[in-house]
């Protein structure tokens, strides 16, 4: 019985966000109502001393990084540059390779520090007109979007600013550079695969005379009447300056302070205690966010001041939204992790023997019912961290080595069709999930098959 109150707790949570109902409103009800069927007299206390803290614990540690990261987005897209980097890189590339062209586009601005929701809205006008002017059937451009947004530079390149790269250094006291080998072969393996396979698709539809369509929805405006006058130069210099602000943070910050530093002004009654290691990743990320959006206001403040405002509010509202919900999630995994049915479940994935492997199941099936990369792995950490921490060193593995592929596992099976994304994608691009999920979920099982390929190399080889 306790086993199905969980398992009915998350096809709950899973089942009303894919009617499309707030994760927010309803993650505390799925969580308090296995309470309620397990222990009645322990929803009060529960919900105040366990779902909240959690709640409340993960937005101190992560809400800066949602909204630097969405104001950073917004500066980016209103001062003009990320139009100015997609029409350059499309120049590079070639009209001819449109699939190529739009998967370096959103590699750009993902890794760059870019939310993937901001990268959608910014490069699918340029993907319309490309697919447009190469024949390509227009169901294609969703799974091309996935594969450079939601893959290899979300979780799997050392130093992503990604919040699914973020969250596993708050436990297992890594940085966003853990494992650097092995995430630059996993994202080698998705980016040629995930283009192979992309390629084929295109090569199928070409020989059975499918062109890009027509009576399409939402279609953009042609991308040669919006062009940009930004220099493609100083364009990319804000993604540079997150990139290399975050490296040499994530260096200079546990210099400075030291292991353990603690700060005493005039009012206090005791000293605050900052254990340093635990938090460096995150403010290198915030750091580095903000010199970047310095940079953007720096070459282009005239023209961002114009729609900053309405731009803001956009970007603040979004990071919340994004925050609270996975905060939720968050608080809904502390509480699930206490459950009879949750233990009978960590007992049972303890069978498997291998502790990445273990660690990479949880992971991605988890991030799989509830439809979030960051909700699922913020739900395994919270749940199984500890346990994971303890059978690697048993076994002499490194934490970055954990840190990589629990990020990696969390951009796997989240990609399932009520993934908040996935609507997004589908919604702005005009199309519907028996359209183009298809190839999304085919870009999915390969983000979920390089977990398997870095875990094989890492036992192969040692690398890290």
């Amino acid at each position: 019985m306790s086993l199905l109150i969980t398992v009915g707790a998350l096809l709950f949570l899973m089942l009303v966000a894919y009617r499309g109902y707030s994760v927010i409103l309803f993650a505390p009800v799925a969580a308090l109502g296995a309470v309620f069927l397990t222990d009645p007299s322990a929803v009060p206390p529960v919900f105040t001393g366990l779902f909240m803290e959690k709640m409340v614990g993960f937005v101190k540690l992560y809400l800066p990084v949602f909204l630097l990261g969405a104001v950073f987005g917004k500066v980016i897209e209103i001062s003009g540059f990320s139009r100015a980097i997609v029409a350059s890189v499309i120049r590079v590339v070639g009209p001819q390779r449109a699939i190529m062209s739009i998967v370096c586009v959103c590699a750009v601005l993902t890794y760059g520090g870019v939310s993937l929701f901001v990268v959608v809205f910014a490069v699918y006008p340029f993907a319309a007109e490309m697919f447009r002017q190469g024949n390509i059937p227009k169901r294609l451009i969703p799974g091309t979007i996935a594969l450079g947004a939601f893959s290899f530079t979300m979780d799997a390149l050392p130093g992503t600013p990604q919040i699914q790269n973020i969250i596993p250094t708050s436990f297992f006291n890594t940085n966003t550079w853990a494992a650097p080998w092995l995430g630059v072969i996993g994202g080698v393996f998705i980016l040629i695969v995930g283009l192979t396979y992309l390629e084929w698709r295109r090569r199928k539809a070409a020989a059975a005379g499918e062109g890009y369509g027509s009576g399409h929805s939402n279609e953009p405006e042609a991308a040669a009447s919006v062009g940009s006058t930004v220099s493609p130069w100083i364009a990319m210099l804000p993604l540079l300056v997150v990139g290399v602000g975050n490296t040499v943070l994530t260096h200079l910050i546990p210099k400075f302070y030291g292991a353990t530093h603690e700060t005493m002004l005039a009012g206090m009654k005791a000293p605050l205690v900052t254990q340093v290691p635990a938090i460096t990743a995150i403010w290198a990320v915030e750091g580095a966010l903000l010199l970047g959006i310095l940079t953007v206001l720096a070459f282009s403040f005239s023209t961002v001041a114009k729609k900053f405002a309405e731009g803001s509010k956009a970007a603040v509202g979004g990071a919340l939204l994004a925050s609270l919900n996975t905060a939720a999630e968050y608080g809904f995994g502390a509480v699930i992790a206490t459950l009879p049915g949750f233990l009978l479940i960590r007992d049972a994935l303890k069978a498997i023997p291998n502790p990445l492997i273990n660690e990479a199941a949880t992971v991605t099936t988890l991030a799989g019912v509830t439809g979030s990369a960051s909700g699922g792995l913020s739900i395994a950490l919270a749940g199984m961290a500890d346990q994971f921490l303890a059978a690697a060193n048993a076994a002499g593995i490194p934490p970055e080595v954990l840190h990589r592929v629990a990020s990696m596992a969390s951009g796997g099976m989240d990609t399932l069709p009520h993934n908040g994304a996935v609507i997004t994608l589908l919604a702005v691009t005009g199309l519907t999930h028996r359209q183009a999920y298809k190839d999304i979920f085919a870009i999915t099982c390969i983000k979920t098959s390089a977990v398997g390929v870095v875990i094989a190399v890492y036992y192969a080889t040692g690398i890290v």
